[in-house]
């Protein structure tokens, strides 16, 4: 994980997610059902690959659309990371990043779970 990257979020969401000026990155673990529940990176998101695909679209928030696939990999290791859902050493790529299970992935049900599985 680059440390470069992630220093692009501090000025928003603070030191490792926690204490800037916008939404939390991390923790929150355990607090949904509560009444004051912290939706995260760690705590909330059912699927790692939209946290990419958020990061990827959207962040930095200046400058969306501006960080590379490589850029965007570190910073969701980064997120995955300081939420203890990956090792700091482990590597998210096009083939790794599918295969994370998000902590929140069983709460969520489908839209419409009434509908058939196939057309």
């Amino acid at each position: 994980m680059s440390g470069a990257r992630p220093q692009k979020c501090q000025a928003c969401h603070g030191e490792k997610g926690v204490g800037g000026p916008n939404d939390r990155l991390a923790g929150g673990q355990g607090t949904l059902a509560s009444k004051t529940p912290v939706r995260t990176v760690g705590s909330y998101w059912p699927y790692a690959t939209t946290v990419f695909d958020y990061v990827r679209r959207a962040m930095p928030f200046a400058q969306p659309l501006s960080l590379t696939d490589s850029e965007v990999y570190a910073v969701t290791a980064y997120l995955l990371n300081v939420n203890g859902i990956i090792g700091e050493q482990d590597v998210m790529n096009a083939e790794t990043l599918p295969r994370v299970k998000m902590p929140n992935r069983d709460s969520f049900i489908p839209v419409h779970p009434w509908m058939p599985k196939t057309p």
